[in-house]
């Protein structure tokens, strides 16, 4: 529906997660991917969502006097915030156990941020989704590092995966936000455009 609406614009996602590109496939629209090595650092000051729009953006900036008339670039960022400070990604199998436990019967926020970048214009926006685990043993959490390696995933976990049936309890705002896109919000904007 969407794509024959879109035909006169190249969406060009900037993402190499296997998650992001699949979500745009089952949306029913062709992306391009374009891959650029960007040092996801940001300011220490900021806090959840200001770190997640600072990320997209700073991703789509490296694009800056590449894009073409027609082309529509898709960024974007995803942290765990939790007790106040954002979980990224894990250095290492210590690093992920800390986070998962630091966690346990507790709630969450899963940020993600998206950028949408013409050579016109730049638009963000973001999603915020509340997810509550159960209280988790160690046992579970070593067996999950140990045989599915979460270092991939923002706070170390995949809602997609045995960890997510087996741990989460409820999920408050958008499920997809979680593995790392607000399919809807992001399909919403696309409509905007045409």
């Amino acid at each position: 529906m969407l794509k024959e609406k879109l035909k006169k614009y190249k969406i060009i996602l900037a993402s190499g997660s296997p998650r992001r590109q699949q979500f745009f496939k089952d949306l029913d629209l062709d992306v391009e991917i374009r891959l650029k090595d960007v040092e996801e650092i940001y300011p220490p000051e900021l806090k959840a969502v200001e770190i997640t729009d600072f990320l997209a953006k700073l991703k789509a900036d490296a694009f800056e006097g590449e894009l073409n008339e027609n082309e529509i670039l898709v960024t974007s960022d995803t942290i765990v915030w939790h007790q106040n400070k954002a979980l990224g990604k894990p250095k290492n199998a210590e690093d992920a156990f800390e986070m998962i436990k630091s966690m346990s019967n507790t709630t969450h926020e899963v940020i993600t941020s998206v950028c949408f970048q013409t050579n016109a214009a730049s638009t963000l926006l973001h999603d915020i989704t509340k997810v509550t685990f159960k209280d988790l043993s160690d046992e579970a959490i070593l067996y999950y590092i140990e045989n599915y390696k979460p270092y991939d995933k923002a706070g170390a976990y995949g809602i997609q995966e045995w960890f997510g049936f087996m741990a989460v309890t409820k999920v408050e705002g958008s499920y997809t936000n979680v593995m790392g896109l607000p399919t809807a919000k992001v399909y919403e904007y696309l409509s905007t455009l045409v």
